[in-house]
C-alpha cells in the first residue's frame, strides 16, 4: 500500500467508514493471525486475540499518529492483546474447591497442595539466585514479558536478554535438581 493511500484509509478510518473498516481486515488481518497463532498456536484463542486487537485499534485509531506504518501499529497492538490473553489465562488457572466426588475431591487437593509447594520451592530458589539472575527470570518467566520487552525493561539488547536468561535457568536448576529429586 503506498504511503498516500494508508494516509487515506486512516482519514476514512477515523471518519467511521465502514468499508475502511472492511479493507482495514482484510488487508492486516491475515498478519494479525500470524502473530496471533505464534502466542497460541492455530486455537481459537489466537482469532479472540486478534478481534481483541481490532477492537482495541478502532478504538484508538483517533490517536493514531501515523509516525509508524498501519501494519506496524496493528502488530503492537496484537502483541499486547495476546500477552494480556496469556496473563488472563495465568491468572484464571482456578481449582475449584468443591467437588462432588470425594476421591476426586482429596485428588484435586493433594494435586493443589503440590502445587502449591512445587510453587514456594521455585520461589525459594529464584531468591538464591543473584540479583541479575533474578530480575531477567521475573520478566521473562514470571511476568511473561517478551525478549524485547524485557531488554528494554534492562537497558540491554535481546542477545544479553536470552545469554543472561539461559544462564539464570541453568543456575535454577541446578538449585532445584537437588530439591526435586529428593521429592519424587
Amino acid at each position: 500500500m503506498f504511503l498516500s493511500d494508508e494516509v487515506d484509509l486512516v482519514a476514512r478510518l477515523r471518519a467511521g467508514d465502514g468499508t475502511a473498516y472492511e479493507h482495514l481486515v482484510r488487508t492486516h488481518g491475515g498478519a494479525m493471525t500470524s502473530v496471533a497463532r505464534r502466542f497460541f498456536g492455530d486455537t481459537d484463542e489466537a482469532s479472540e486475540a486478534v478481534q481483541d486487537a481490532l477492537v482495541s485499534a478502532f478504538r484508538a485509531m483517533p490517536a493514531f499518529e501515523g509516525a509508524s506504518k498501519l501494519g506496524t501499529w496493528l502488530h503492537r497492538i496484537t502483541v499486547n492483546a495476546s500477552l494480556l490473553k496469556l496473563r488472563a489465562r495465568k491468572r484464571s488457572r482456578l481449582v475449584p474447591l468443591e467437588d462432588d466426588s470425594p476421591t476426586t475431591g482429596a485428588s484435586a487437593c493433594d494435586t493443589v497442595l503440590s502445587q502449591a509447594e512445587t510453587c514456594a520451592r521455585v520461589r525459594e530458589g529464584v531468591e538464591q539466585l543473584p540479583e541479575a539472575y533474578r530480575t531477567v527470570i521475573r520478566l521473562r518467566d514470571l511476568e511473561g514479558l517478551s525478549t524485547e520487552e524485557t531488554a528494554v525493561q534492562l537497558g540491554t539488547n535481546c542477545g544479553a536478554v536470552k545469554t543472561r536468561l539461559h544462564r539464570a535457568r541453568q543456575a535454577l536448576k541446578t538449585i532445584l535438581e537437588p530439591q526435586f529429586a529428593n521429592a519424587v
